[in-house]
């Protein structure tokens, strides 16, 4: 069981710290552990405690009623407000979903904004800040792979979904090619970058994840894409990332190199000269208007 303290429950619940402490005193909603040093130190129950009292407050249910609410209540109006769907309340939903393996309310949820907002909306408005926020349960421990792994594969499964409602462009010469590095997994964010282009009428080629640089040289031989387009988010030496791209340059020539991802805004003063970083969305529209 992970163990938050109280700024760790701000960040994932968005309640300030002196609000928690005022509804733990006053309404007694919380029960956390002390350390010798006073320390508050809370757990999983405690954070889904706190997130259903914030889906509840936010539906304009009063904190003195929600603390005299049984178990049994509050789970039966969380359902109602599920059933209705606000967009505001999507964190703390696909939280709770990724907690608790519900595959049903993390889908829904997913899908209701989708259809309320569109893919490109949910993706940065949404799901980017869940993602920033699984980042601080894996820091605190509260999340394990498996988790992880559940929830990342329900969200590229719709990304996938989504793409292949959209039409085959009809212009298939010079496409984007799009690839994750060898030992790069992590593909959620190439997924995103594929549906924009095609939102944008363009045919891609999507080579997925962990590819062999020979491969994608030869693939670049090939087809003469008009640009490449990569992602990185795991961890390498800084020589390493530099060299790689350094002679991907060479061996692409006047190809332009698109690279979004954590290992791209890290390193990005070493290896500008090579690529053109995707900082936003924006950045991978504009750049092939």
């Amino acid at each position: 069981m992970a163990e938050y303290k109280i700024k760790d429950l701000e960040v994932l619940s968005g309640v300030k710290a002196h609000t928690i402490r005022i509804w733990e005193k006053r309404y007694n909603l919380l029960s956390p552990d002390r350390t010798e040093t006073k320390i508050r130190l809370y757990n999983d129950e405690d954070l889904v405690t706190l997130l259903n009292v914030c889906l509840l407050y936010k539906h304009g249910i009063k904190i003195s009623h929600i603390s005299n609410m049984s178990y049994l209540q509050v789970q039966s109006k969380i359902s109602e407000i599920h059933e209705l769907h606000n967009s505001n309340d999507s964190c703390e939903q696909l939280i709770l979903a990724l907690l608790t393996l519900d595959e049903c309310l993390f889908r829904d949820t997913l899908g209701g904004l989708i259809r309320e907002v569109g893919l490109t909306k949910t993706f940065t408005e949404h799901l980017v800040p869940f993602l920033d926020r699984i980042g601080i349960m894996w820091l605190v421990g509260s999340i394990n792979a498996s988790q992880e792994h559940f929830i990342s594969n329900l969200i590229r499964q719709k990304i996938i979904s989504e793409i292949d409602k959209m039409p085959i462009p009809s212009n298939t010469a010079n496409p984007v090619m799009l690839f994750l590095p060898e030992h790069e997994w992590h593909e959620i964010s190439l997924l995103f970058y594929q549906y924009i282009l095609r939102e944008n009428n363009l045919h891609t080629v999507y080579l997925g994840q962990s590819l062999p640089y020979d491969s994608l040289v030869e693939c670049v031989q090939q087809l003469k894409p008009r640009a490449l387009v990569t992602s990185w988010l795991t961890a390498v030496e800084e020589n390493f990332i530099e060299n790689y791209f350094q002679q991907l340059k060479k061996e692409v020539g006047n190809i332009p190199i698109l690279a979004g991802g954590y290992q791209i805004k890290l390193n990005n003063s070493r290896i500008e000269k090579w690529i053109v970083a995707i900082e936003n969305i924006e950045t991978l529209g504009t750049h092939f208007s």
